[in-house]
């Protein structure tokens, strides 16, 4: 079968489970509110796989994740909104537009330069969207629009640094985002030492969080896969502390901190 065969048979197969009378009970039940967490889940199983470097896995979350647009767009051609082609088609026609250096005559000179036309066509597009959601031509638009509210805590804020940084508010280098970090991280620690009120350490905290995105965006790191590959590395390292210690006889909660210490710079030092 071809790839077009496939995906008309995945689509018939969504519509099959959706049929009111000889659909699955579950999948008529569904909503694209409850649903939406579904694809987020898959997105992240994606995620995983690359990072495991695993292409049997990969290749069934991929199809995994292919599910949650079709399950979307059966229940928008349901609704009588789009249907899966419709879909197809409107990123088909957004990558030819995107990309006039490939499909059309225009010349890029660089990487950087293609993606600085990148960036104008997509707030060209946010603001001819935004005059189709009827705010008007004369309405100021802010260099922010556009950036998902649904996005992971840590991306959307390296997205919203970044729109910044594209209009000029910026630092130049990294050095004083370092210092940007220092000065938080004394604020926090007034607050912490001063009994300060939970908001206030809650502000001072994220404040902290934020600048740290800033410097990683500085330095060119993904702040979620950052902070994703330090979480992997605990958790390898918490579970050779409970090994360690099984083999003793003990667990966690049985352990001081200082047996629990002494564990995890063995860890360390095996490399884990």
């Amino acid at each position: 079968m071809t790839d077009t065969d496939q995906i008309a048979r995945l689509v018939a197969i969504m519509a099959r489970l959706r049929h009111p009378e000889r659909g699955c009970p579950w999948d008529l039940e569904q909503d694209f509110a409850s649903i939406a967490p579904y694809t987020i889940e898959e997105a992240y199983e994606v995620a995983e796989a690359i990072a495991q470097n695993d292409m049997g896995a990969l290749k069934e979350e991929l199809g995994d994740l292919l599910l949650q647009v079709v399950f979307h767009a059966r229940m928008a051609e349901e609704a009588g909104h789009f249907a899966f082609a419709d879909v197809a088609q409107a990123i088909a026609d957004k990558m030819i537009r995107r990309h006039p250096h490939v499909f059309g005559s225009v010349k890029m000179r660089s990487a950087e330069a293609q993606t600085a036309a990148w960036e104008a066509l997509k707030a060209a597009e946010r603001r001819v969207k935004a005059e189709a959601n009827g705010a008007g031509a004369d309405q100021p638009h802010s260099a922010l629009d556009g950036v998902g509210l649904a996005l992971p805590a840590l991306t959307r804020a390296a997205k919203i640094q970044g729109r910044a940084a594209r209009v000029g508010f910026d630092w130049g280098a990294a050095a004083p985002v370092l210092d940007k970090i220092a000065e938080e991280i004394a604020e926090l620690r007034r607050e912490v030492e001063g009994g300060g009120e939970k908001d206030r350490i809650e502000d001072e905290t994220g404040d902290l969080l934020f600048a740290v995105v800033n410097l990683a965006r500085h330095l060119k790191i993904d702040p979620e896969a950052a902070l994703r590959r330090s979480t992997a590395k605990f958790e390898r390292r918490f579970r050779r502390i409970e090994e360690r210690l099984a083999a003793r006889g003990m667990s966690p909660p049985e352990a001081s901190l200082d047996e629990m210490e002494a564990e995890w710079q063995d860890a360390k030092r095996e490399g884990l």
